[in-house]
């Protein structure tokens, strides 16, 4: 069985859904089914007609005991895999795939604003793992000395050109002289250009996805002289749980690390057990990850975004992330800034080093979906209703710190 086929049909069923076709929900899910071995596969699906894919939402797949510290609600959640299937040959009854503005992905690369003297090169990095294409932001001051590296791994259905719109980096790259990439996940290395976090083979160092991730980070970093301790990380999704990875598996690499929506290092080890640890049951036990001589100091700093009504990855894959991290420095502080006009609140959590830079923060968004918190709706998976995360991101990455200035 190949459970990685399987869940890519269901995930296309997703997509046919959304398109109206509840035939080819059927067609779908039964091939899916004989991935599985099942049953035998049916109609176009069973032949690989493209034309029974749709355009899919993310799915990447509640703790009886949730939290006290983010309580959320949990109805929706602990549908069984059966009943969403049913759901799926129904046309998604009772799914509720719609959601935000910005949900879904665009028929079209969005426009991207570009200043003068400012470049958006595509490009590509091939190592010894393999090959991917990937988008370079290269800021119109970049010859007055480049602030920062971040990596920004899209998630699934994604691109980078359509996360660059979504999370409205390149915008903040001009402000502050960073360089920006967008690696580009390929459909034939998964067909929802997903990231392949739950693969063991791309969990590890130097083998897989993370080792052309960190030779493209390194590739750049010389090659633009960007200083060590400037590197930066951050992804959706898929791409947020490949994040988490890169901090594991390359903490020397990265000086802090931004996932969003994500999941934990090592809390899956298959595509049946990634959809179990997305609907918040309990997930692998984490591998062993890359310790550095100074102890948790000395690891990558982290910073969490995860929406409270998130029903693609469940909440509680956000207290999973932080679990041990953050250094000795103190103990954990709490904020609850409320709503404030059309922004919606949080609840944020920070524990801070010896050396009085953020360890961790933790950032639950009251209300929100999958979706990058205060996104562009030129971009697929944005909440433009949510704090900013990108400008937060960025903030906690070169001042060691979300906060605003003088706050």
């Amino acid at each position: 069985m190949n459970t990685n086929d399987y869940v890519a049909e269901i995930l296309r069923a997703t997509g046919a859904v959304r398109s109206g076709d509840p035939a080819g929900v059927t067609a779908i899910v039964q091939n899916a089914l004989s991935l599985a071995g099942l049953t035998g596969p049916v109609g176009p699906a069973a032949a690989g007609d493209p034309a029974a894919a749709g355009q899919a939402p993310e799915i990447l797949l509640s703790p009886q005991n949730y939290s006290e510290i983010f309580p959320a609600r949990t109805d929706r959640l602990r549908k069984p895999l059966g009943e969403v299937i049913r759901s799926l040959q129904e046309g998604g009854k009772g799914l509720k795939l719609d959601g935000l503005p910005g949900l879904g992905r665009p028929l079209q690369a969005p426009d991207l604003p570009l200043p003068e003297g400012a470049k958006f090169l595509d490009q590509s990095y091939s190592c010894s793992a393999g090959m991917r294409r990937y988008r370079l932001y290269v800021p119109s001051t970049a010859d007055e000395g480049l602030q920062g590296l971040i990596v920004m791994l899209h998630g699934c259905t994604q691109s980078p050109e359509d996360f660059a719109a979504g999370t409205g980096m390149n915008t903040l790259a001009e402000e502050h002289r960073l360089l920006v990439v967008y690696p580009a996940q390929t459909g034939g290395d998964n067909s929802m250009s997903c990231w392949n976090w739950f693969r063991p083979g791309d969990q590890m160092r130097g083998t897989g996805e993370p080792a052309i991730i960190a030779g493209l980070t390194e590739s750049l970093r010389d090659q633009y002289a960007i200083p060590a301790d400037r590197v930066f990380v951050a992804g959706l999704s898929a791409g947020g749980a490949m994040a988490a990875i890169m901090g594991e598996t390359y903490p020397e690499l990265y000086g802090a690390i931004g996932v969003h929506s994500g999941l934990a290092y090592g809390s899956a080890n298959d595509a049946l057990s990634a959809f179990a640890v997305m609907r918040g049951q309990a997930g692998m036990a984490p591998a062993a990850s890359r310790k550095l001589h100074g102890g948790p100091e000395a690891e990558p700093r982290l910073i969490v975004f995860h929406g409270s009504a998130d029903t693609t990855v469940h909440p509680s894959n956000a207290e999973r992330i932080i679990a041990g991290k953050g250094g000795s420095g103190g103990k954990t502080s709490r904020s609850e800034p409320g709503a404030a006009g059309e922004t919606r609140g949080y609840t944020r959590l920070v524990t801070k080093r010896k050396d009085g830079t953020h360890g961790v923060e933790s950032w639950m968004i009251d209300g929100a979906q999958h979706a990058w918190s205060g996104g562009h709706p030129s971009g697929s998976y944005t909440d433009p209703r949510g704090p900013d995360a990108s400008a937060a991101m960025v903030r906690f990455f070169l001042d060691g710190a979300s906060d605003l200035p003088g706050a």
